[in-house]
């Protein structure tokens, strides 16, 4: 997964300023050098969160992703073992 150029921190204040009032998204876009979309999704996934809750989300993500990881090797390595077993010598 791509690394954002973007700190937790950052992208908390960028939607702090929208949520404010401040300034408008497209606004906060143009000035930061992101697409419409990456702002939407920003917004959709941490609005409402601090950096906290932010980089707690982060690993949770990280860790459910190895977690699955690991289920989806174990699975090979049953379906591997049951193909050795059903074999008749």
């Amino acid at each position: 997964m791509r690394k954002s150029k973007f700190s937790d921190e950052q992208i908390v204040g960028i939607l702090a300023q929208e949520a404010a009032g401040t300034i408008t998204g497209t606004e906060l876009c143009r000035k930061h050098g992101i697409s419409r979309q990456t702002f939407q999704r920003w917004k959709a996934k941490f609005g409402g969160l601090g950096v906290s809750e932010m980089r707690r989300l982060k690993s949770l993500e990280d860790e459910n992703r190895r977690l699955k990881q690991v289920v989806g090797e174990q699975a090979l390595d049953i379906q591997a073992l049951r193909a050795v077993v059903a074999k008749k010598f």
